[in-house]
């Protein structure tokens, strides 16, 4: 009998988030999405499969009321490997530091980082009796390379990689990576490209490799960060880039 498995998916609602939703769905998992709009395509495809939850993680106070109504515990509660998958990002706010409008850098704090370190323990928490259950961050590159005019985003990301480096010391049955999942065709990326050289002054390398075609889809890139988060080597490393996991054959 194969294993039950249940998964978490924050962003599930389009872009990347939605793509991964996805292929866990295909693949027969029951999952939990959670973000501020439902996804109406993903719930009538497949129906009670997936459960959906409605909340803006940058609300710090309703993000807690749900965590502590055990939201999580009663979604894995029967599975026999739990996945939690930290996508919900923001881009916003970019810009030189004393232009920055300070509410906008603290509701991209709240939801790049304090949403999913609380998803984080609070799976931790929930799973402790299971002996598989993993974590998964969807980090950037601009977490390991810094952008002008991206200091809050590059922050946020560098956080998340930092704080897979401190789960996996602890050695637990709990797997934990934060990955880099490559450049994606998603509104992110069009809001870069919807941006000005002043704001954001790698704006027209990315604007190249839309023209080139270079950017991945989102499809492309949820399947493959499904793969990787199945793969028998997932958290064998706490950061990674997803390329790089693919060049080893996870």
């Amino acid at each position: 009998m194969p294993p039950r498995i249940a998964a978490i998916v924050t962003g599930h609602s389009r872009g990347l988030g939605e793509a991964i939703a996805t292929h866990l769905l295909v693949r027969g998992m029951r999952v939990l999405g959670v973000a501020r709009h439902a996804n109406g395509d993903l719930a009538r495809r497949y129906g009670d499969a997936l459960t959906q939850v409605q909340l803006d993680l940058a609300d710090g106070v309703a993000s807690s009321e749900w965590l502590r109504a055990n939201a999580i515990d009663n979604h894995v509660r029967e599975a026999d490997i739990a996945l939690l998958v930290n996508n919900a990002g923001v881009l916003q706010p970019v810009g030189p530091l004393d232009s920055l409008d300070t509410d906008l850098v603290t509701s991209a704090a709240a939801v790049n980082v304090g949403a999913a370190l609380a998803l984080s323990a609070a799976f931790a928490r929930g799973t402790q009796s299971m002996k598989d259950r993993r974590i998964l961050h969807i980090s950037s590159g601009a977490g390991r390379h810094a952008y002008e005019g991206w200091s809050v985003y590059c922050a946020s990301k560098a956080a998340l990689d930092h704080h897979a480096r401190a789960v996996a010391l602890e050695r637990s049955t709990l797997r934990i990576c934060s990955v880099a999942p490559g450049v994606i065709d998603t509104e992110m990326q069009a809001e870069i490209r919807a941006s000005s050289n002043e704001l954001i002054p790698d704006r027209p390398h990315f604007v190249e490799m839309k023209r080139e075609g270079r950017l991945l889809s989102a499809d492309a890139a949820g399947r493959a960060v499904v793969e990787f988060l199945l793969s028998e080597t997932f958290g064998s490393e706490p950061v990674t880039d997803l390329r790089h996991a693919q060049a080893r054959g996870t």
